[in-house]
């Protein structure tokens, strides 16, 4: 059965990655887009916490993590967001539903993991008009959408009882397109320019998981992975038209001038992540975790402007669960999983000099299929995003995500035929 769940999920979230908005952000104008959360909703839920050595969860952040799976997980999905964009003169509210993970863990042998999947990497998702009143000036409207995915594949070892090592490779492609409409004010002509991007790359994650106990009840956790820095292929085609449009903006095209196709590297910068926590196993856990990211170069030849620019990117979480009674026999609300988290992450995006950063506190719930080691899994996000200063757009948002985990043995001789 859950051979056949496998493969509908995967054509399901192959067919969703293309066409899904993931976000509504104009942020996401700027670079490759969104940078969405890399992880389950179970890390979502403790702000990105991925330091427990589990055997029934995949950890998608570090490839050592695989060593530890028994059982072959299976696990996917997706999320709802609610998002008010707010600037010092107006307010909008945007609403999005997406697909956001779909992997696979695999025990090969007691101390070889494998695992693979397919996850979105970065979303482009905005609409935003500048009408002027003086007709001597000309209004404008921006609008994009698509993002970049990532197929990945790795596997992790457990080198001894409380080391383990893994790495992965990881194919990134996608599709972005963009449009900008010039034109004046109540005159139904103008001139576009848009873009249709093509971006394709390869990057490596390596990683290294500890454990250890410091009393009998009582565990050391930490996880150190490390991003290689990497290139992504960028191949723009661009074309200007002169164009007419009804109310709603659909565009008939009048004249249109000869395609140009530019061709750009852009530069993935390494990343390095370090976690590290205390905690009683199946019972519960508290961790802090630290992420750092070189400045990017990912302005490409459709939105590089002179007053952005990319820095150093820092991400801070603290986070854990919380278990009443794992091995409960009388109480389903005993074996049920709390989660809980801070995070602070500048995002190493540079708007008219104001860095752009992302702050909020998550919750989750995990609750298990009894006579299974399967699970479902609730989280809620909320947190701010950006500022009103400069003239600049602040996201205060909502996020509800639901995810399953399904668990089972494979390649298991029958005993009786």
């Amino acid at each position: 059965m859950i051979k056949k769940i496998i493969l509908s999920g995967f054509l399901l979230f192959s067919i969703a990655s293309f066409a899904q908005e993931g976000t509504a952000s104009p942020y996401s104008f700027f670079g490759i887009g969104d940078v969405r959360y890399k992880g389950t909703t179970e890390m979502r839920s403790m702000a990105g916490i991925g330091i427990e050595q589990d055997s029934i969860h995949i950890n998608l952040d570090n490839p050592a993590s695989y060593a530890n799976l028994k059982l072959t997980t299976f696990s996917m999905g997706g999320s709802y967001s609610n998002t008010n964009l707010k600037s010092i003169n107006q307010s909008a509210t945007t609403k999005r539903s997406t697909l956001d993970f779909l992997a696979i863990g695999l025990p090969v042998t007691n101390k070889l993991g494998v695992g693979f999947g397919l996850i979105p990497y970065s979303s482009v998702g905005y609409k935003v008009e500048s009408i002027s009143v003086d007709l001597n000036q000309n209004s404008s409207r921006f609008d994009g959408k698509g993002g970049v995915n990532k197929v990945f594949l790795g596997a992790g070892y457990k080198i001894s009882p409380k080391w383990s090592v893994g790495a992965d490779a990881q194919y990134s492609f996608g599709n972005i397109q963009t449009n900008n409409l010039e034109f004046v004010t109540d005159i139904p002509v103008g001139t576009t320019e848009s873009n249709d991007v093509t971006i394709t790359g390869i990057n490596f994650n390596t990683g290294v998981m500890f454990q250890t106990k410091i009393k009998p009840k009582l565990n050391f956790y930490s996880s150190l992975n490390y991003s290689l820095e990497s290139k992504l292929k960028s191949v723009a085609l661009r074309n200007i038209a002169t164009v007419i449009f009804d109310p709603d903006y659909n565009l008939s095209v009048v004249d249109k001038a000869d395609e140009i196709t530019r061709t750009r590297n852009l530069k993935l910068p390494s990343t390095i992540t370090f976690g590290a926590g205390i905690g009683e196993s199946r019972k519960w856990l508290l961790g802090a975790q630290i992420s750092t990211r070189a400045a990017a170069s990912l302005a490409n030849s459709y939105n590089s402007l002179s007053n952005v620019s990319y820095e150093s990117s820092h991400k801070y979480s603290l986070g854990g669960y919380f278990i009443p009674n794992y091995n409960s026999f009388t109480s389903y609300t005993k074996r049920i999983v709390y989660r809980g988290g801070l995070k602070f992450e500048k995002t190493g995006l540079v708007v008219n000099s104001q860095s752009i950063n992302d702050l909020g506190v998550t919750l989750g719930i995990g609750f298990p299929i009894t006579g299974t080691f399967s699970n479902v899994n609730l989280g809620f996000e909320l947190g701010k995003k950006g500022t009103t200063s400069s003239n600049l757009v602040q996201e205060n948002y909502a996020n509800f995500s639901l995810s399953l985990s399904l668990n089972d043995k494979w390649f298991e001789k029958r005993k009786f035929n």
